[in-house]
C-alpha cells in the first residue's frame, strides 16, 4: 500500500499538505522504516548550538519540535488502533500548545529524545504491519472529520517531513 493509493476522503483537507509531502516510492511500513532513518541522520548533522535555538519569541526550539513529533506520533497512533480494531468512538481533538508546554523538552537530551523517537516508531511500524488491508481501509472520526487507519500512517511520515522543512527553513 503506497500513498498513492490514498483517497481525499480518507483525511481531512488540512491534512493534505502533509500527504502530499510523502514519496510514492515506498509502501506505508517501508517508508516508516526510511523516514525514521533518515530523521536521525538528518537531525544529527544540525549544529549543538541550534537545538535549543528560537527563531523568534515564543516559537518551538528543535527539541520541543521533535517531543512534538513523538506525542503526534503516539497521538496518531492510538487513533488509528481505535479505528482499526473497530472502535467506531468519535475522536476528540488535541490542543499541540498545551502539549508542548507541559513536555519540558529543553530538559531533555537530544539522544534521550532521538532514543524515544525511535522506540516510539518501532513500535508503531509493528502495529501497521498487524493491520490487514481491511484494517487500513477502515475509517473513523478524529477532531471532526472521517479518517482512515493508512491515513494516518501516511500523516505520521508526513508530518514529520512537515517539520524537516521547517527545520530547513527557519532554524538552519
Amino acid at each position: 500500500m503506497k500513498i498513492t493509493d490514498i483517497q481525499p476522503s480518507e483525511y481531512a483537507p488540512y491534512q493534505e499538505a502533509y500527504i502530499k509531502l510523502v514519496s510514492d516510492e515506498w509502501s506505508l511500513t517501508e517508508e516508516m522504516e526510511v523516514s525514521l532513518h533518515n530523521f536521525i541522520h538528518f537531525v544529527r548533522e544540525i549544529p549543538m548550538d541550534k537545538y535549543d535555538y528560537r527563531y523568534a519569541e515564543g516559537k518551538w526550539t528543535i527539541k520541543d519540535i521533535i517531543q512534538h513529533l513523538i506525542d503526534c506520533e503516539r497521538i496518531f497512533a492510538y487513533r488509528a488502533l481505535r479505528i482499526g480494531r473497530g472502535d467506531s468512538t468519535p475522536l476528540p481533538g488535541f490542543e499541540e500548545n498545551d502539549y508542548a508546554l507541559s513536555a519540558q523538552a529543553d530538559r531533555r537530551s537530544l539522544q534521550d529524545l532521538l532514543n524515544e523517537f525511535s522506540m516510539v516508531r518501532h513500535a508503531n511500524i509493528l502495529m501497521f504491519k498487524s493491520f490487514t488491508k481491511d484494517d487500513l481501509m477502515r475509517t473513523g472520526s478524529a477532531s471532526g472529520y472521517t479518517i482512515s487507519v493508512r491515513a494516518f500512517g501516511f500523516l505520521i511520515i508526513g508530518h514529520q517531513l512537515h517539520h524537516i522543512n521547517v527545520f530547513k527553513e527557519r532554524y538552519l
